[in-house]
């Protein structure tokens, strides 16, 4: 069994996944683009979707390869350490494509008991 805090990161993770989702559900890229205010916190939120990841455990990482621990991480590096070169590009690919990938992974493991939802 993993750490309570490790259970508590990956639910929040899937939240805010889920609401990233939420936010450019039926959106075009040119929607996106066009809405400063969005891009802002959709970046926000996968910034907090990576610090999240960040304090799960290496131990629990390791469990669940499966999930891209470390990609997760780097964008959230990026965002953080390099703000003034984000890239709306790949914010839009995560948002867009990536993200519900994430989301059913992250709900696999709330669903095998390994995380409350």
């Amino acid at each position: 069994m993993p750490p309570k805090d490790d259970l508590v990161y990956v639910a929040h993770m899937l939240d805010i996944a889920r609401q990233v989702e939420s936010k450019v559900a039926g959106l075009d890229r040119s929607g996106f683009d066009a809405d400063e205010n969005l891009q802002l916190a959709v970046t926000h939120l996968i910034q907090t979707i990576g610090e999240a990841a960040r304090l799960v455990s290496d131990a629990y990482r390791d469990q669940h390869p499966h999930v891209p621990w470390h990609q997760i991480t780097g964008m959230r590096h990026r965002i953080v350490h390099d703000y003034l070169n984000i890239d709306f590009d790949i914010v839009w690919e995560v948002a867009h494509r990536e993200i519900s990938g994430l989301i059913a992974h992250l709900e696999d493991l709330t669903r095998d008991g390994q995380a409350e939802p």
